[in-house]
């Protein structure tokens, strides 16, 4: 179970308003960003927000990595973005992919200032007793 976990909270974005706001256009561009990582795409969920009175209802793009995920959640009336990825490092060292998804959404979207996070998770025991 040992494995990387990336996050980072995005504040004004300076992309174009449809990277916030078109589901589908960015349920496909996740899904090129893990492919171009080197990811394996293996399930996708992408959801629209309905408007509300504070402004335009945003997105949330769910890809199942065969590594493990990508979750990003937009808020553009407040041009903001989420980004949560994880990889399993169980077959094989998957970090620099993992690192190479999140530089390219940030890319994407352009923020003006990023809060970053990563997190080394779990380790690999050598011998495996059941718990009573």
């Amino acid at each position: 179970m040992r494995g990387l976990h990336l996050t980072a909270d995005l504040h004004h974005c300076q992309c174009d308003a449809a990277w916030l706001l078109d589901a589908a256009r960015l349920g496909v561009a996740c899904s090129d960003a893990a492919q171009a990582a080197g990811l394996q795409v293996v399930g996708e969920l992408v959801h629209s927000f309905p408007p509300s009175a504070h402004g335009p209802g945003g997105v949330t793009t769910t890809l199942l990595l065969a590594e493990s995920h990508l979750c990003v959640h937009t808020w553009p009336e407040q041009r903001a973005v989420t980004l949560d990825v994880y990889v399993c490092n169980f077959g094989g060292d998957h970090s620099a992919k993992a690192q190479a998804l999140m530089g390219t959404l940030l890319a994407l979207f352009l923020p003006q200032r990023t809060e970053r996070h990563q997190l080394q998770r779990g380790t690999i025991a050598t011998t495996f007793t059941p718990t009573p």
